[in-house]
């Protein structure tokens, strides 16, 4: 298969395909022993569509998450001090895996491998940053991810 001209949002159905993605992922998350402490109370709708907003963004799609709600900052912002452990991180992205089954994203492998290696990148980077000692990058753009092109951010 020859790469796609579209953006991996473009390709997954844009806005709709990623708020299914997210609300499948929370509700997911919700009945979780293991990731559900990290949101107690449970996961209210403007989280779940500030998440939205972010995963658009970073797979090519309006910049919205950068333009009304803070950017990298609030991101990094969000996550300090959770302690996230190794077992939450690979948890939240098995979940998130099957959330796009549950969704109905595409299941071809060239779009599920840049997906699964954002995942990867994305929630080993909010590992680190919620530690509560981690040298922390204060400033960057949203990633801008693709198909398996994106290369790491040097400030």
């Amino acid at each position: 298969m020859t790469k796609p001209t579209s953006t991996l949002y473009e390709w997954a159905g844009g806005q709709e395909a990623f708020e299914r993605l997210i609300n499948a992922f929370y509700d997911r998350v919700e009945a979780d022993d293991l990731i559900s402490p990290l949101f107690p109370g449970g996961v209210s709708k403007e989280h779940r569509r500030n998440v939205t907003a972010w995963w658009c963004e970073v797979l090519g799609g309006p910049a919205r998450y950068t333009e009304e709600l803070g950017g990298y900052e609030r991101m990094v912002d969000k996550h300090r001090d959770l302690a996230i452990t190794p077992e939450q991180r690979f948890r939240f992205a098995s979940l998130m895996s099957l959330a796009a089954d549950d969704a109905g994203l595409p299941a071809d492998p060239e779009f599920r491998s840049a997906f699964v290696a954002y995942l990867e990148w994305g929630t080993r980077l909010a590992m680190h940053n919620s530690q509560p000692d981690a040298d922390v990058v204060e400033h960057a753009p949203v990633p801008r991810w693709g198909w398996g092109e994106t290369p790491p951010y040097q400030p």
